[in-house]
């Protein structure tokens, strides 16, 4: 039976970024997907499914060798966020007030993903086994005996990074505490008939928010907040029976657009009641699922990813055991904190800005001219926001 340094159940962004970042310190790593990204063209369709990648996330994949990649395929910097529920009280960041040439990247998950893997092939001490699946693990004292649907084996480390519905996490006997939204998000492709590429923004309205995600080219992607049954109705339109709504409903400033693709999914809450259960760690949307309001949710799984990676780095330096439940537990005191803190101020801003009272309405766009006017809090939380 094979044995290995880590074992990582999960090789979507978080998991292959983590499968690299370990395999730096020198670690045996294999890594578990039931299904290998698509390879990229250039006159590919754009996917639905895309990320506001932070500063700090960039650094990150800069760190990995998936940037350059990534930059020869297709990303869209943006150097301005606006943000607004009425129009005389439009609140914009700008890259400029906090020193940066850009805020973030909107990329493509697949091509993330994607870049990844290409780097993971390159390393001798990571194993990719796809496709392949977990059945079952058993935990003893010094090591987890990993059940695939065709081996068996040995892990130092057990990592979960199988998304919001993980496995191992149940298979763990690990709780979560959460809940629905009771709204449901559309995501729509559209081609623009004007450059706003270097803009991102987001609208709060009574029913939710609308935002653009500016893409390569003229093209973007909205997301459209509603409550269940409307995004339901809006996703068995014709694209030009929701090209119709969306000039009806977004904003005038996204001027003319043709719809290209769309899809919807379920707006959830999950966190995860610990991190940890003796060897098995759980990372990314295994551990938390946050929001979308703000785009955070891959940032955040990239943190987990880089203070992993610290911790055992440093443990390797000081000749300690880099498993030992000691470093294992500052990784979770390390993170839950922060998850939670950005998880709830996420939802402390979806509460604020979707509730009906004139008081509250008041109170919210007060809070947006206090930080319109008060360029130090303006700029602390945009800092913040890039994982500055």
């Amino acid at each position: 039976m094979e044995n290995f340094d880590c074992v990582i159940i999960g090789g979507g962004m978080v998991g292959a970024a983590s499968a690299l970042s370990l395999a730096e310190q020198g670690l045996k790593v294999a890594v578990i997907e039931r299904t290998a990204p698509k390879e990229f063209s250039h006159d590919q369709a754009f996917d639905l499914r895309v990320s506001a990648i932070s500063l700090a996330s960039q650094h990150l994949l800069e760190q990995l060798g998936a940037w350059p990649l990534l930059s020869q395929w297709r990303v869209c910097p943006y150097r301005r966020l606006g943000v607004w529920e009425l129009e005389s009280l439009y609140t914009e960041f700008s890259a400029q007030e906090i020193g940066q040439s850009h805020l973030g990247h909107i990329i493509e998950n697949r091509l993330i993903q994607l870049a990844l893997w290409q780097q993971i092939a390159q390393q001798p001490n990571i194993h990719l086994l796809c496709p392949e699946s977990l059945t079952g693990f058993e935990q003893t004292e010094h090591q987890v005996k990993v059940s695939l649907s065709n081996r068996d084996i040995n892990t130092k480390l057990l990592i979960a990074a199988d998304g919001a519905n993980s496995q191992v996490r149940k298979l763990a006997n690990i709780g979560v505490t959460g809940w629905d939204y009771q709204q449901s998000c559309l995501l729509i492709n559209v081609e623009t008939s004007l450059s706003q590429q270097d803009i991102t923004w987001q609208q709060f309205t009574p029913t939710g928010p609308m935002a653009m995600l500016p893409m390569p080219g003229q093209h973007a992607s909205l997301v459209w907040y509603h409550n269940k049954a409307t995004v339901a109705q809006l996703s068995q339109l014709s694209h030009s029976q929701l090209q119709q709504q969306v000039h009806q409903h977004f904003p005038s400033k996204l001027h003319t657009i043709s719809v290209v693709n769309k899809a919807s999914f379920p707006l959830t809450r999950r966190h995860a009641n610990q991190y940890r259960n003796n060897r098995v760690l759980l990372l990314g949307d295994a551990a938390h699922t946050i929001n979308p309001l703000a785009g955070q949710g891959v940032n955040l799984g990239f943190k987990d990813v880089k203070a992993l990676q610290t911790l055992i780095a440093k443990a390797i330096g000081e000749g300690k055991c880099w498993h030992s439940p000691e470093v294992l537990r500052q990784y979770e005191q390390s993170r839950r904190a922060d998850n939670l803190l950005m998880m709830s101020t996420m939802d402390a801003l979806y509460a604020g800005f979707s509730h009906p009272s004139p008081v509250v309405k008041l109170m919210r766009n007060a809070g947006l001219t206090l930080a319109n006017n008060i360029p130090l809090l303006k700029n602390k939380a945009l800092a913040y926001a890039c994982g500055l």
